[in-house]
C-alpha cells in the first residue's frame, strides 16, 4: 500500500527557488533511487547535505529528492545554507567581497548550527529555524520556527556544506560535479537580474576562487556517498555508486 503524501516544509526566504518539472525519466530514476538509498539509512530523523560548485544545480536537486521523499511518506524540511548567512549590515566588520574573505567570512556557522542542525540532532527538540537572514530582503527570520517531527528528514543545500564546523552532521552527502567554467556560466545567467554586468566577475573571482580554497583545505569529496554529473540537467550521470 502506498504511504499517503507527508508535508515538505520550505523556508520563508525570498531567496527561494521552484520545484522543477520533471525533465527526463533518466533523471527521475536517479532522484528516485537517491531517496530510496537515503530512506533506507533509518526510519528516525536524517541530515542530508548536497554540495557542489555555485549553479551545480543543489536546490533544485533537493527539492527533486524532497519530492521523492515526502511521496514516500516521510515529512521533509528544506533549508540552504544562503539563508544562513551573516547580515550584510556588518559586512564593514568583515572582508566579504573577495574569494578568500568570502570563504571564511560570509556564512554563520554558528546560527546554522543553533537554529538547524542542532534542533535537527536533538531527538528532544519539536521544532528548528529554516531561515535566519533572507539574502535578499535581509529580514530577520530566526524566531519563525517549523515543525520537526521524530522521522523527519532535513535536506540542505549549498556551498560549503562539509566544512568541518558542520559535517560531522549529515547523515548523507551528495555531491554535484559540474565543471567550473560550467559554473561560473550558468552562475552568471542566473544572476544577471540582481548583479548586472559584474555577474561573471563575482562567479569567477569571489565563488570560484573560494571553491578552490575549500576543496583544497576541507577536501569533502572522499566524504561523499554519492557524486552526480550534473552538467546535463536531462542526463545526469552516476559518477559513485
Amino acid at each position: 500500500m502506498r504511504s499517503p503524501q507527508a508535508d515538505v516544509y520550505h523556508s520563508a526566504s525570498s531567496w527561494r527557488q521552484p520545484c522543477p518539472p520533471a525533465a527526463s525519466a533518466e533523471r527521475s530514476t536517479l532522484v528516485e533511487r537517491t531517496a530510496e538509498r537515503i530512506l533506507a539509512l533509518d526510519h528516525g530523523r536524517l541530515l542530508v547535505g548536497i554540495d557542489g560548485f555555485t549553479a551545480a544545480g543543489k536546490t533544485s536537486f533537493g527539492h527533486e529528492l524532497a519530492e521523492w521523499i515526502s511521496a514516500a511518506g516521510r515529512p521533509v524540511l528544506r533549508a540552504t545554507l544562503d539563508d544562513f548567512k551573516k547580515p550584510w549590515k556588518d559586512r564593514h566588520l568583515y572582508d566579504r567581497e573577495s574569494g578568500e574573505g568570502y570563504y571564511r567570512n560570509a556564512y554563520d556557522y554558528e546560527a546554522v548550527k543553533s537554529l538547524l542542525l542542532d534542533p535537527c540532532r536533538s531527538p528532544e527538540a519539536t521544532s528548528c529555524v529554516l531561515c535566519s537572514i533572507d539574502p535578499l530582503t535581509q529580514r530577520d527570520h530566526s524566531s519563525e520556527v517549523t515543525p520537526l517531527g521524530a522521522d523527519a528528514v532535513l535536506i540542505v543545500d549549498g556551498v560549503f556544506a562539509f566544512r568541518p564546523e558542520i559535517n560531522t552532521y549529515w547523515d548523507f552527502r551528495i555531491w554535484l560535479q559540474v565543471d567550473p567554467e560550467l559554473s561560473v556560466r550558468r552562475g552568471a545567467e542566473r544572476d544577471q537580474d540582481w548583479a548586472g554586468s559584474d555577474a561573471e566577475s563575482i562567479h569567477r573571482n569571489r565563488y570560484l576562487v573560494a571553491e578552490h580554497i575549500y576543496l583544497r583545505e576541507a577536501d569533502p569529496l572522499p566524504m561523499m556517498d554519492l557524486v552526480i554529473d550534473n552538467a546535463e540537467f536531462t542526463r545526469p550521470q552516476l559518477v559513485t555508486p
